[in-house]
């Protein structure tokens, strides 16, 4: 096609078409060609507007109709899509700019701007016309397919192609017939958009006549949900609301499938949904079924006239879709799911009850009572999905559960999944609890889930629940609060059971039709078999402070003894592989309520932690600062390493190793996935340059394909785990994504290594120092360590640093990358402390994206070793260290309590002497001065033999540090801290320890009141601030502690939170 404006030329060139093709514009007599980065649909309606081709279908850049040839005429135009010619629209200037060939730009016109069906019975059936050129025409019956037929009845709003038949003869008519051939697949949303070839022969007997169902779909309206409503059907471009006298449960639970809703749960009464526009369609509905799945739903006998009360239909669906039961009955059989439209077998691998309790619960079929089944279901045929849904068991839907493909292992045709439902016939359910052993009391009758009342609700009613559950025996039978009763219909009230019978409905019972609601309230059962396990405070599955639900309350596990052993337990019932890290001291957090377990001692193979050996269920001598934890080997975690957080080597955190994945059969789409994943945009690229260098670890995973609708990267497809996935370190894969990540702050900052859940001060380190109180500063984010640019860094950002590492204040802000050169991404730059913040992370700085610095500019600190000390009992944020092992006490700081303690000592003798004095004046001598000669004399003995090993100045900190607190004078009492073999455990235990044997060198006559000094000592308050005494790894039993009265007494209950 050509057009010419003035003196300038434009026309399509080797297309399919005489409406596609590559976009060429003459100017001064000479043909060129349009070359634009940005092509874009408004740019190529123009074109196929001013070629007289309808409206445009595409606009393709790079060449997608062979290079060109000649000078580039056109460069980056910018139309709105009204302009009258392409060199109308804002562009860079004729020859403005020479661009190479390969970025020839073309368009996909549809050639026509309009079609319709003639002549028929209805509105959507007739002869096929298309408009050209304002001037409608004929379609030759050879010209189309029933694919293409698809593609007119679904553009028209008429639903399916029912056929399309041989139209009129064309005989002597004169009319105008459309000249190309459509190759349509069938899924394509407009005629427009089908291939097409330029047919050349003039010989055509007959017209095409397309006859579509007149069904364009279904629809629920009105309803609390897009599953839930008044049943409307499209005829004809108009919707109405289905009118069907036959309408029932079937009918309703094909339309719920149809529609993707799951399945039927109610047909409610009356005019629950509303009465519409006014407008509806007489009808019986009936589905085409392709195996248990409803494909083809018409309507026969359609009319407008009056419909009948109580016809309208009207239905509540499930809204899970993509699960079913194949090869048994309504409630049993082999479990599909589908992905995408392509329904396939589960693999049962990781199929377990909790999993197949929700399956039977989103199929309205109450409960999974076997997924053992034998060879029972298994024969079928299609693809094995190897989906793993780790479900919790009070999930509606089985999409609702955590959902992991990644690396799972294949099965064989033979190894898939089954399931044996309760079934919906007088079945029972527990609401709303935290499984589905515990909650809510709700029954099924007539299809209808109903609540249950009473007045005298008992543990007796409360077995016969749990026993027709198989959920153990009762261990709570209650009322449930006002703000969590029910407000559905009724089915049963005043149960009165004797305890053994096998179902509820066997009870004495009254129906809710018979009596008025009364005062009877809803009830619920706890049963024995509700105990859950969870991780909690882990930021994926399979990691976090391990909590048990017991007699209807969440509580937690104290770490006394806790190990490999019991952790392995833990993994492997909640499907998480094995034990990487049994972790405690409120590794994950402190947790609340009730302590359940203590003293827990698994051998390793028990199949849950509550049959391990343990204290009683809630006896323990433990504080939530010592929850247990766990990490698994199938926590997963992924990043770009080497790169900046959106750019770099792709590598999968798995068994407790960082290691590679593959790149080989990746797809552009895989790496759009893993973008995604990491809220790095929704472009990625697979990046064939590998500058992002070669990993050192395992090669994890090859052969990855993700599909449009995984939002994570565990949802797709790959080759099991294998740390040998990878042939060589070139098949590694290197990803550079369209959106880069915000600014660094605590919320963006993912998993330190080995652990999912970090504080501010775990994401915080120096490296290259003689000790962990000097060297480079480095900070975790987006899933590897990274520098600090030393921009601005200055003593007042060190200080912030030296404290949150819990080393006291710094002796220098250090820059130039004083202790050797990082590696990996630069995170931050023009940090602005003021020095009182308690993390780096509540200073002002900016985030590093440009190329303003490098690692020769990395900044680094020297902290002084020496931790604050405060009077307030409650242990510091911060981790401290005792200055008895400190290596790094600076020297001016040596030098400061050296003057100090000898600045006291001198006191005490002026004070000893002036003393002396007074009595000799008054003539009444007495032994106060052999006392203070006698105090004197020990200390300096004291200070000779190293008091036990201590340094000067940790000895001066136990003897006099606590005087500098308080008034000084001849009645102020010294507390007396911890002896070194008293010490307590790591700053986490109760504080009732019982004291350890004396030391010997403090004993008998030695062991006197350390008196006061004079208030002098203030000025050396600063250089021995959060000193903290080491702490011993045994911890002290309660009957130990109760033999120890005296400590507690005292008032030094408290003073092992000066540790850690």
């Amino acid at each position: 096609m050509r057009s010419s404006k003035g003196d300038d030329e434009l026309k399509l060139v080797n297309g399919t078409g005489p409406c596609s093709g590559r976009v060429e514009v003459k100017h001064k007599d000479q043909w060129g060609t349009v070359c634009d980065g940005d092509w874009n649909t408004e740019d190529a309606e123009v074109v196929c507007k001013q070629v007289g081709c309808g409206s445009a279908v595409q606009a393709l850049n790079r060449a997608p109709f062979g290079e060109g040839s000649g000078p580039t005429w056109l460069y980056r135009v910018e139309c709105r899509g009204n302009e009258s010619a392409l060199w109308n629209c804002p562009h860079t200037g004729w020859g403005g700019f020479t661009c190479p060939h390969y970025f020839d730009v073309g368009v996909i016109c549809s050639g026509f701007s309009g079609l319709h069906l003639s002549g028929g019975d209805t509105a959507c059936s007739g002869h096929l016309k298309i408009k050209q050129d304002e001037t409608w025409t004929t379609v030759c019956y050879s010209y189309i397919d029933f694919n293409a037929a698809s593609v007119i009845c679904n553009e028209q709003r008429c639903g399916q192609a029912v056929d399309v038949l041989r139209g009129a003869h064309f005989g002597d008519r004169h009319e105008l017939i459309w000249q190309e051939v459509f190759h349509c697949v069938g899924n394509e949303t407009h005629l427009a958009h089908c291939p097409r070839t330029l047919q050349h022969s003039k010989a055509c007997s007959h017209d095409a006549y397309v006859l579509c169902s007149g069904y364009g779909g279904y629809r629920l309206s009105n309803g609390s949900t897009t599953c839930s409503g008044r049943v409307e059907l499209l005829h004809g471009g108009s919707w109405g609301t289905l009118c069907d006298y036959l309408w029932n449960f079937s009918a309703a639970n094909d339309l719920c499938q149809h529609l993707d809703c799951g399945v039927a749960l109610s047909i409610p009464d009356g005019q629950s949904f509303g009465k519409g526009n006014g407008s509806f369609w007489n009808g019986t509905f009936s589905c085409k079924k392709n195996g248990s799945y409803s494909r083809d739903c018409s309507v026969s006998v359609l009319d407008q006239s009056e419909c009948p009360a109580g016809n309208d239909a009207r239905v509540i669906c499930s809204g899970c879709p993509g699960g079913r039961l194949v090869n048994g009955t309504t409630c049993s059989g082999r479990v599909e799911i589908r992905h995408g439209d392509t329904w396939g077998r589960l693999c049962s691998s990781h199929w377990n009850l909790q999993a197949a309790s929700v399956l039977c619960y989103q199929l309205n079929c109450g409960y999974a009572k076997s997924i053992q089944t034998g060879d029972s279901f298994v024969d079928g045929n299609g693809p094995v999905w190897r989906d793993a849904f780790h479900c919790k068991g009070t999930e509606s839907c089985l999409w609702d559960c955590a959902q992991v493909t990644l690396g799972n292992p294949t099965c064989s045709a033979k190894e898939v999944a089954t399931v044996v439902c309760s079934g919906l016939t007088e079945s029972l359910r527990l609401s709303d609890g935290q499984s589905r052993c515990d909650g809510r009391v709700e029954i099924s009758l007539d299809g209808m889930w109903s609540r249950v009342l009473d007045d005298d609700w008992n543990i007796k009613d409360a077995h016969v629940v749990c026993r027709q559950l198989q959920c153990g025996i009762a261990k709570r039978a209650y009322y449930l609060p006002r703000s969590e009763r029910g407000i559905g219909p009724v089915g049963l009230r005043s149960v009165h059971c004797d305890g053994n019978e096998t179902q509820l409905l066997l009870c004495k019972t009254s129906h809710s039709q018979v009596l008025s609601a009364g005062v009877a309230e809803d009830v619920g059962v706890i049963c024995s078999d509700s105990q859950q396990i969870r991780l909690v405070n882990g930021t994926k599955r399979c990691a976090g402070r391990v909590e048990l639900y017991h007699d209807g309350i969440w509580g937690t596990i104290c770490d006394d003894n806790w190990d490999l052993s019991d952790a392995n337990v833990v993994c492997r019932q909640l499907g998480c592989g094995y034990a990487i890290k049994a972790l405690n001291s409120a590794h994950y957090g402190v947790g609340s309520g009730q302590i359940w377990l203590d003293d827990v001692n698994c051998t390793g193979s028990e199949s849950n932690i509550w049959a391990c050996p343990s204290s009683v269920w809630g006896h323990h001598n433990c504080q939530h600062k010592e929850d247990a934890g766990v990490l698994c080997s199938e926590f997963l975690s992924l990043r770009l390493a080497n790169g900046s957080g959106c750019a770099g080597r792709l590598e999968v955190f798995y068994n407790g190793t960082w290691g590679s994945i593959c790149s080989n059969r990746m797809s552009q789409l895989t790496a759009v996935t893993v973008c995604k994943h990491l809220n790095c945009g929704d472009g990625g690229e697979i990046e064939r340059d590998f500058k992002y260098g070669r990993g050192s670890g395992p090669t994890w995973l090859d052969h990855i394909e993700c599909a449009e609708q995984h939002s994570s990267l565990w949802q797709c497809q790959s080759d099991p785990w294998d740390p040998q996935s990878c042939d060589t370190r070139a098949e590694e894969t290197h990803i550079s994504c369209s959106g880069r990540k915000g600014a660094v702050t605590p919320t963006t900052f993912t998993e330190c290594p080995n652990s999912s859940s970090c504080s501010d001060r775990e994401k915080l380190r120096v490296v290259g120092g003689e000790d962990a109180c000097s060297g480079r500063v480095e900070i975790w984010n987006q899933g590897s360590w990274g520098t600090i640019c030393d921009d601005s860094w200055d003593l007042a950002d060190a200080n912030v640093v030296c404290r949150q590492l819990g080393c006291g204040s710094a002796v220098s802000a250090l820059s130039e990358a004083a202790f050797g050169e990082g590696t990996g991404p630069i995170w931050l730059e023009k940090v602005h402390c003021k020095g009182t913040e308690l993390s780096l992370w509540d200073c002002p700085s900016k985030p590093l994206f440009g190329k303003n610095c490098n690692h020769k500019e990395d900044a680094a600190v020297d902290c002084s070793g020496v931790t604050e000390t405060t009077t307030s009992s409650t242990r510091a944020a911060s981790p401290r260290r005792s200055v008895t092992n400190n290596k790094r006490v600076s020297v001016p700081v040596i030098l400061c309590i050296i003057l100090g303690a000898l600045l006291c000592l001198v006191l005490a003798i002026l004070a000893g002497l002036i003393q002396r004095a007074r009595a000799q004046q008054r003539g009444s001598y007495n032994s106060f001065n052999e006392a203070v000669y006698e105090e004197i004399d020990y200390k300096l003995m004291k200070e000779q033999q190293g008091m036990s090993g201590l340094s000067v100045g940790s000895t001066n900190e136990r003897l006099y540090g606590r005087d500098c607190d308080k008034e000084s004078g001849p009645g102020a009492t010294q507390e007396v801290l911890p002896l070194p073999g008293n010490n307590l455990e790591g700053g986490y235990d109760d504080v009732t320890d019982t004291p350890g044997p004396e030391d010997a060198s403090l004993s008998g006559p030695n062991k006197q009141e350390i008196t006061g000094v004079s208030e002098e000592c203030d000025k050396n308050k600063d250089s021995r601030k959060d000193w903290s005494p080491n702490v011993s790894q045994n911890r002290t039993s309660e009957a130990q502690r109760d033999l120890s009265p005296a400590l507690e007494d005292i008032g030094y209950d408290d003073m092992e939170e000066l540790g850690q």
